[in-house]
């Protein structure tokens, strides 16, 4: 029953955040590139963590300081940006401060760096750290804004969560993938790999 709530919790806190996202002015290319792949990394990151718990199996602790994190992250981001009604840089609304998606990949990362220690922690806020920075390359925040997200998300993530008991084997592992979109088109892409050793 309790673990029935927890996910109803953030599949409805996930569809609020993707609501409130949505406002959209004209981007360059290099700003939807990386508008893009923030946004990809900001729904990845939570649900690598909500993930990590559902591996480690510990009678659901680490689910439920996973969505007591996620749910008091976007909760105290949503509050902030109301009361400050701080202007966007590319000027599309008052609901700049702070960043949200900073908030959240940074609370996903805090999670994990916590709960499984740093050898997962680094990947995880690397790619937290570029989140954020695809928020300020795609102009809808400034550096003040990232770091208060930063801050919040990790703040919050050290509040509710505890280190999990046992050693586990974890590797994160970078490679590429080489994708034909031509018979003459070759691109290469990047791609995050986690191995878990039962």
């Amino acid at each position: 029953m309790r673990f029935n709530i927890m996910k109803k919790t953030i599949v409805i806190l996930f569809w609020i955040n993707c609501a409130l996202c949505n406002a959209q002015i004209s981007l360059t290319s290099s700003e939807e590139n990386h508008k893009i792949a923030g946004d990809v990394l900001v729904t990845a990151l939570p649900a690598m963590a909500l993930g990590s718990t559902l591996i480690w199996k510990d009678g659901q602790k680490g689910t439920l300081q996973f969505t007591k994190t996620l749910a008091t992250t976007v909760l105290s981001t949503y509050a902030l940006k109301l009361i400050i009604n701080k202007e966007r840089p590319n000027g599309e609304s008052l609901n700049s401060f702070p960043s949200g998606h900073t908030s959240i990949a940074f609370a996903s990362a805090g999670f994990m760096q916590k709960r499984y220690g740093w050898k997962v922690g680094i990947p995880a806020y690397a790619l937290a750290g570029y989140v954020g920075y695809s928020r300020i390359k795609a102009n809808k925040h400034d550096g003040w804004d990232v770091l208060a997200g930063a801050i919040l998300g990790t703040g919050i993530a050290y509040l509710f969560t505890k280190p999990f008991p046992e050693k586990k084997d974890i590797k994160i592992t970078l490679g590429n993938v080489k994708s034909y979109t031509s018979m003459t088109t070759v691109r290469n892409h990047t791609t995050l790999k986690l191995i878990y050793q039962f």
